[in-house]
């Protein structure tokens, strides 16, 4: 196809728009609508996603070194402690850190362990990372295995039942978004194919003299990725404004460091991105699947 045709074809998407003005409005405000609910539900899916991987990152493995312990032990520990495949570090957190910590932890409660700095009853620990969150369970494990442990802590019923929690979350996410999507497209798709049967007269006039699926299919196609593009631009900017509004009025409230909800910037490109993309493509599938049955032999 030469330049001058796909223009043509580009002309002629743009003037069946016009001339079926009730029927684009309809298809557009049926993009608008689903595009909206998916755009909703993906800001608020990769929100909870980010909180979740945050959450994630922060899991770690404490391995409290036996007070017995010689020097040589503790040496020996943090070396079968690196030598583990999941471990990414390990790091010696002495007991006087791990009281200043619980003391600033506690505010005011916390003056009454000052008592201790002088004889520290608490151990030296090894804060064991891992290169995965779910690597937790077996490092502590062998941990507790191993010779100058006095015991291990990871928080065992927390970690578990969080990484339930967020397997299922990001696997409900997926799935729902994904129905979302299909019912968008056959949304669009009896949308569309109402406009194509009113234009069928047209169709066979093309087919009777000479013109290829091919050529008539073009501005259908072209069609189609108008009215997705169109229908994502309200959605695009409900998301932009209503995510901005959130951002600026939670955002400084919550001071814990895993709540914090992703930068308005390049997050809501990402999502405009995103919009953009799944508009085209199902207002291109709904066309597609709606002219097909015209262009059959």
């Amino acid at each position: 196809m030469n330049y001058r045709t796909f223009f043509r074809h580009v002309k002629e998407s743009f003037k069946s728009l016009g001339r079926n003005g009730w029927m684009t409005f309809a298809s557009v405000s049926a993009v608008t609508v689903t595009l909206s609910l998916v755009g909703v539900f993906v800001v608020l899916m990769m929100n909870l996603n980010n909180f979740a991987t945050n959450v994630e990152s922060d899991v770690e493995v404490r391995v409290h070194i036996d007070r017995t312990a010689t020097e040589e032990q503790s040496t020996a520990l943090k070396s079968s402690l690196e030598s583990l495949n999941q471990v990414d570090s390990v790091t010696l957190s002495p007991k006087e850190e791990e009281l200043t910590s619980i003391i600033n932890s506690m505010g005011d409660d916390g003056k009454a362990f000052e008592l201790f700095e002088q004889d520290n009853p608490l151990n030296d620990v090894y804060v064991v990372k891992t290169k995965t969150p779910q690597d937790v369970v077996v490092v502590a494990q062998e941990a507790e295995k191993m010779n100058a442990v006095e015991k291990v802590v990871y928080g065992q019923n927390y970690v578990e039942k969080l990484f339930n929690i967020v397997s299922v979350s990001r696997n409900v996410g997926i799935v729902l978004i994904v129905a979302l999507l299909f019912t968008a497209m056959f949304l669009i798709s009896n949308t569309i194919k109402v406009t194509i049967f009113a234009r069928r007269r047209e169709i066979e006039i093309m087919r009777l003299v000479g013109a290829t699926n091919g050529f008539i299919r073009w501005p259908f196609f072209l069609e189609g990725l108008w009215l997705g593009v169109l229908g994502s631009i309200i959605p695009i900017a409900l998301i932009a404004f209503g995510y901005k509004y959130l951002y600026d009025h939670l955002s400084p409230s919550m001071t814990i460091d895993f709540m914090q909800m992703l930068s308005y910037n390049p997050f809501i490109l990402q999502v405009s991105g995103l919009l953009v993309l799944f508009g085209a493509l199902i207002g291109i599938w709904g066309s597609l699947m709606s002219i097909r049955k015209f262009l059959k032999a």
